[in-house]
């Protein structure tokens, strides 16, 4: 296979792979005026409450924020603590901290994701959430972690924004606690044209104060019920989110599609330890919004692959949570701090062909025969 350039993202393509209805979409919505809070954005959380089986959603600034307003609403705060896996973004601890409250770092399993061993050691008589990453467009394992809630009365607070439309025994991720979050930034599995983010739930009590607390305290009815802050999702990149929603099934199965050729032809190398296969496992239905693996001499592995014009990335900058020592978290989290000596994450997204990935696994392959 000759030589070919490989990005790790193709941010261009996120637009001009539909760019006349994008640009329909964009078009309508300016020509109505219908800049903040319209039908755009009501309709938009309407659906993404269906396809997530969620009985509510709403559409908030960002996906920091969604985790902030969520934490707020559930009534954490000071002298509170909330475990969450270090494998994750510092959002997510940011989150903990901004509203008052201790994030407590906790180990990860094979699959990257929260360790409930790790979770159950970590509790404390101030322990009052876990808050699960569902990473890399895969669920947790929920059976353990509401067994661990359940005994010790905890609430679960779900970081879901890597994790549209992954499933955990047929449920979807953030749907499972008292509330869960999306990120719409735009190289997620469902990305807007800047800033987005949603919070989930089931609770009709939270919803109300949610909706409240995103808009300067003011309620469905519009009147000022408390003090509130600025996070609304933009009505624009709402309708751009509506649109590209529609077409979400295709963004997943083309990602499992990439999932199943890098299985085909990298699962025999001994050097590497892959994401499970698609179907692999019936409790999971994965969306692969990244495709991340473990490697013998990664770093040389990465050189090696940029010299072949391929793009690859080190998750969170090649540091976990705890091991960013100006955060103050320190902690043994000796599978996390293993695995990130090892982590590399590979191209994944709906601009990929076939043969871009045939190409990337034919280097990984040769870079590992050399004697």
């Amino acid at each position: 296979m000759g030589s070919r350039s490989v990005p790790f993202f193709n941010y261009p393509h996120v637009f001009v792979a539909h760019e006349e209805e994008l640009m329909s979409v964009i078009q309508d919505v300016g020509r109505r005026g219908a800049y903040i809070l319209q039908r755009d954005l009501e309709e938009f959380e309407q659906n993404l409450a269906q396809f997530t089986g969620a009985k509510h959603a709403l559409g908030v600034a960002n996906g920091t924020d969604a985790l902030i307003l969520a934490l707020r609403v559930a009534g954490i705060g000071s002298g509170d603590e909330v475990i969450f896996a270090s494998h994750t973004y510092v959002a997510t601890a940011a989150s903990v901290h901004f509203v008052g409250a201790t994030p407590v770092p906790v180990d990860c399993r094979t699959d990257h994701l929260i360790d409930p061993e790790s979770v159950k050691a970590a509790i404390t008589p101030r322990t009052k959430a876990i808050m699960p990453t569902q990473l890399n467009g895969r669920a947790c394992d929920m059976d353990s972690l509401q067994a661990i809630a359940d005994e010790y009365n905890l609430l679960i607070i779900e970081d879901a924004a890597q994790g549209l439309g992954a499933q955990y025994k047929g449920k979807c991720a953030g749907t499972f606690g008292l509330a869960g979050t999306i990120s719409f930034y735009p190289a997620k599995v469902l990305g807007c044209f800047g800033d987005g983010g949603a919070i989930l739930t089931n609770d009709d009590t939270l919803y109300e104060d949610l909706y409240a607390l995103r808009d300067h305290g003011r309620n469905s009815k519009g009147d000022v019920v408390g003090w509130g802050l600025n996070s609304r999702l933009d009505n624009l990149q709402a309708a751009i989110l509506n649109f590209k929603l529609q077409r979400y099934d295709q963004e997943m199965v083309r990602r499992r599609e990439i999932a199943s050729i890098y299985q085909e032809h990298l699962a025999d190398l001994q050097a590497l330890l892959l994401p499970p296969a698609p179907g692999s496992e019936p409790d999971h239905f994965d969306v692969f919004q990244n495709y991340e693996i473990e490697a013998e001499c990664r770093d040389e592995l990465k050189a090696d692959l940029r010299e072949q014009g391929i793009g690859t990335l080190i998750q969170w900058g090649g540091k976990a949570v705890h091991q960013i020592d100006v955060l103050g978290l320190s902690a043994s989290l000796p599978y996390t701090e293993k695995m990130f000596t090892r982590c590399l994450m590979l191209p994944m997204n709906t601009s990929l062909s076939d043969q871009d990935v045939e190409y990337v696994c034919e280097k990984i392959r040769r870079f590992y025969s050399k004697d």
